[in-house]
C-alpha cells in the first residue's frame, strides 16, 4: 500500500513549520496526521488507539508552546506517535519498533524533541516537576514543562507523589494535562476513575468551566491585571465549588476543565490563556481512545496495539497456520490458573492493569468475585497480594518482568521479610521484542536471586509452566512460607498439545534433556529451545550434554555436582542478564566447590539493548541457536590454539 502524506503535513518536518499555518488549518492537518497514523500502523504495527486520541492535542501543544525549549513529557509513551510525526522522525516513521529503527516510545537519544524517556507509565508528572525546578535553579523562569498524562497512568502512586510534590512549588512553570479517556489498556478501574467521571458529568464542574474560559478569553485584553483575573477565577472556582471539594485544587494545583480534548481550535486558546497563569496547574481533557477509526473507539482494548490490519474493512490480519500451533505463554498461564482454582478455593488471582495482556482476564471473567484488576499499581498489586496471603489466601500476583522493577521494594519488606508465600507470575521475562528496552524483563533473575526466603524458577515449555503453577500452589510450598517467581517469556512456547495432565516437579531439581561426552550446556527456561537447535548444529563435530535447570534458586547441586566432575567446557543460557544471572549462581557453585571448568556465560550482556523482534535480539547479543553453536565450537578452537 503507498502511504501518502495529506498536502499540510507534506510541508511539516518540525512544529517550526507548524507554526507558520494558520489556525484555521489546524483542523485538517490533524485530520491529515490522524490518517497518516491508521496508515502506517496498519501496514507495520505498532500501538494505536492512544495515539489517535491525542493527535489534537499533540498539534495544539507544538503550536502554542516552543518545543523543544519548552520541555514536553509524555505519559504513557505510547501516545507519542503524533509527537514524533510532527517532531522530525514523520519520514521515518515506518520504521517505528523495527529492529534498527526509529523507538516505539519517546527516547532522550533519539530527539532534542524528546524531552524524557517515558516507556514506563505514571513519570511524566515527577519528571516534569524536577525540569521546572531546575529551570529555577538556572535561572530560566520562562521556560514551560508539560506533562500528558493519560491511559490509566495516574492511577499510579508514583503520579500522585508527583502532585503532591508539584503543589508546593509555587514558582514551578508546570502544566499537567490531563487525558482523561477511561483507559489504561483495559477499562480503567478504581476510585479516582469514578471521581473523574463525576467531574465530567456534574453541572457544577461545567458551570466553573464557563465561568473559568469565559474569564481567561478575555485575559489578553488586560495586560498587566492578568494577575487579578487569575484571581477572579481562582475566587470563582472557589466560591462555586464550596460544596464539593476538588481533589486536585485540595493539592494546590490550579484544577482548569474538563474541555474537549478533540477540539483543537478550543484547545489552543485555553493553552496560550494557560502559558500566562504561573504555578503548578493542571488542564483535564477529555479524549477518546481510538478517536477517528470506528472499530478503535468501539473495542479499544482490542485495539491498543492490534497489529497489522485492514484499515478499510477493520480486519486484524492473522497469520494463516498449516498445522496447529503452540499457544501464548500467557494464555497456557490464564487458562491453567483458572484450571487449578476450580480445585483450590484458596487461589485468587492479582494483576496492576494488565488483565488482557497477561490473561487474568480469562479469570477475571470465570471468577470475578477471586482475580482482580488493581490499575496501574505495581507496588500496591504486591502488598495486596502479601495482605490477602496473611489470610491463608493463595495468592497468584501477575506482572509484566520489566514492570516489577517498580514494586521492588515491596517483593522485599512486605513478601519475603515476612515468610509469606506470594507467587509472582512474571510475563514478558527476557527480551520483550519490539517495545524495547523499557520492557525488556532483563533483570529479575538477578534482583530476584539475592532475596531471601524467594524460588526463582523458568519452564522449558508450556507443560512445565503448568506444572510449576501446579507446584507453586501445593499445600507444602504454600506452608513452606516462601514467596515463588515463575518467570517466561512473551510470545508462544513450543507445545501445540500443552493440555496435560499436572505432574510433580521438585523445588530446585533440574533435568538433563540429554546425554554427551565433550560439553555441556546448562539452559534455563524457554531459551533452551534455542539449545537444542544449536546441539543439533553441534553434533556432527561433538558430544553434547543438555541440561534444562529449571530454578535459579535453589539450584540443582547434586546435578550441577554431576556436571563438573564430568566436564570441563560448561556453557550456561538464559534470557536475562549476564551479571547476578543464573551463569553468575553457577560460577559461586563453581567457586564454592572448588571446581574449575572452563565456563561460558551467555544472556543478556551489561548495556542497554534496543528494541526488535526477539530472534533478532537473541542473534544480536549471542545466545540465539547459531550464536549458542559458535560459543561451543571457540572452547575447541581455543584448546587447538593452545
Amino acid at each position: 500500500m503507498l502511504i501518502t502524506q495529506g498536502p499540510l503535513l507534506e510541508k511539516i518536518d518540525l512544529p517550526s513549520d507548524l507554526k507558520k499555518l494558520k489556525k484555521e488549518q489546524l483542523h485538517q492537518l490533524s485530520e491529515e496526521v490522524r490518517q497518516y497514523i491508521i496508515d502506517m500502523v496498519s501496514v507495520h504495527g505498532g500501538h494505536f488507539g492512544a495515539s489517535l486520541g491525542v493527535v489534537e492535542l499533540t498539534v495544539a501543544l507544538h503550536y502554542v508552546f516552543n518545543t523543544p525549549d519548552d520541555q514536553l513529557v509524555w505519559d504513557v509513551g505510547h501516545q507519542a506517535y503524533g509527537h514524533k510525526i510532527l517532531t522530525g522522525r514523520k519520514n521515518k516513521f515506518e520504521t517505528n519498533r523495527i529492529y534498527g529503527g526509529i523507538s516505539g516510545f519517546p527516547k532522550r537519544k533519539e530527539s532534542e524533541y524528546d524531552a524524557f524517556g517515558v516507556g514506563h507509565s505514571s513519570t511524566s508528572i515527577s519528571a516534569a516537576l524536577g525540569m521546572a525546578m531546575g529551570s529555577l535553579h538556572n535561572g530560566n523562569t520562562s521556560r514551560q514543562h508539560i506533562a500528558v498524562i493519560g491511559d490509566g497512568a495516574l492511577t499510579a502512586g508514583l503520579a500522585f507523589e508527583g502532585m503532591n510534590h508539584a503543589g508546593s512549588v509555587k514558582d514551578a512553570n508546570l502544566l499537567i494535562i490531563l487525558n482523561d479517556n477511561c483507559m489504561a489498556i483495559d477499562p480503567n478501574v478504581g476510585a479516582l476513575k469514578e471521581y473523574l467521571t463525576d467531574i465530567t458529568t456534574s453541572k457544577t464542574y461545567n458551570k466553573v468551566k464557563d465561568e473559568v474560559w469565559n474569564l481567561l478569553g478575555k485575559m489578553s485584553k488586560f495586560g498587566k491585571s492578568a494577575r487579578e483575573i487569575v484571581a477572579k477565577v481562582d475566587a470563582a472556582m472557589k466560591s462555586t465549588l464550596i460544596s464539593q471539594s476538588n481533589f486536585f485544587e485540595a493539592l494546590n494545583l490550579r484544577y482548569f476543565g474538563p474541555i474537549d480534548g478533540h477540539d483543537v481550535d478550543h484547545l489552543v486558546d485555553v493553552l496560550n490563556d494557560l502559558k500566562n497563569i504561573p504555578g503548578p496547574k493542571i488542564l483535564h481533557c477529555l479524549t477518546v481512545k481510538g478517536k477517528g477509526y470506528g472499530p478503535a473507539e468501539e473495542d479499544q482494548t482490542k485495539w491498543h496495539a492490534p497489529g497489522l490490519f485492514d484499515k478499510v474493512t477493520g480486519e486484524i490480519k492473522k497469520k494463516n497456520y498449516t498445522r496447529p500451533m503452540p499457544p501464548k505463554f500467557q494464555d497456557v498461564f490464564g487458562h491453567t490458573i483458572v484450571e487449578l482454582a476450580e480445585k483450590n478455593k484458596k487461589i485468587v488471582g492479582i494483576t496492576p492493569a494488565m488483565p488482557s495482556g497477561s490473561s487474568l482476564n480469562i479469570m477475571m471473567k470465570a471468577m470475578p468475585d477471586r482475580a482482580f484488576d488493581v490499575g496501574i499499581a505495581e507496588q500496591h498489586a504486591v502488598t495486596l497480594s502479601a495482605g490477602m496471603a496473611t489470610q491463608g489466601l493463595t495468592v497468584f500476583c501477575n506482572i509484566y518482568s520489566s514492570f516489577m522493577q517498580r514494586a521492588y521494594d515491596q517483593v522485599v519488606h512486605d513478601v519475603c521479610l515476612q515468610y509469606l508465600p506470594v507467587i509472582f507470575c512474571l510475563d514478558r521475562a527476557g527480551f520483550a521484542g519490539a517495545d524495547g528496552p523499557t520492557h525488556h524483563g532483563a533483570y529479575d533473575i538477578a534482583f530476584m536471586r539475592c532475596i531471601p526466603n524467594m524460588i526463582i524458577a523458568s519452564p522449558l515449555d508450556e507443560e512445565e509452566l503448568r506444572n510449576l503453577m501446579f507446584l507453586a500452589q501445593s499445600e507444602d510450598v504454600q506452608n513452606g512460607k516462601q514467596a515463588f517467581t515463575i518467570r517466561y517469556p512473551r510470545g508462544e512456547g513450543v507445545m501445540p498439545d500443552w493440555r496435560r495432565p499436572f505432574s510433580k516437579i521438585e523445588i530446585g531439581k533440574g533435568q538433563k534433556l540429554k546425554d554427551g561426552d565433550d560439553l555441556a550446556i546448562l539452559s534455563f527456561g524457554p531459551i533452551g529451545n534455542e539449545v537444542k537447535k544449536a546441539i543439533e548444529k553441534l553434533e556432527i563435530s561433538m558430544s553434547v550434554a543438555h541440561y534444562d535447570m529449571r530454578f535459579a534458586k535453589p539450584l540443582d547441586e547434586e546435578m550441577l555436582h554431576e556436571i563438573f566432575r564430568k566436564f570441563d567446557k560448561v556453557i550456561v543460557v538464559e534470557d536475562g542478564c549476564i551479571q547476578g544471572g543464573v551463569g553468575s549462581a553457577v560460577l559461586e557453585f563453581m567457586s564454592e566447590n572448588n571446581y574449575n571448568a572452563s565456563l561460558k556465560r551467555l544472556g543478556i550482556p551489561d548495556r542497554v539493548v534496543e528494541h526488535g523482534e526477539q530472534p533478532q535480539l537473541w542473534a544480536e547479543c549471542g545466545f540465539d541457536a547459531n550464536g549458542i553453536a559458535r560459543a561451543a565450537e571457540r572452547f575447541f578452537e581455543i584448546e587447538a590454539i593452545k
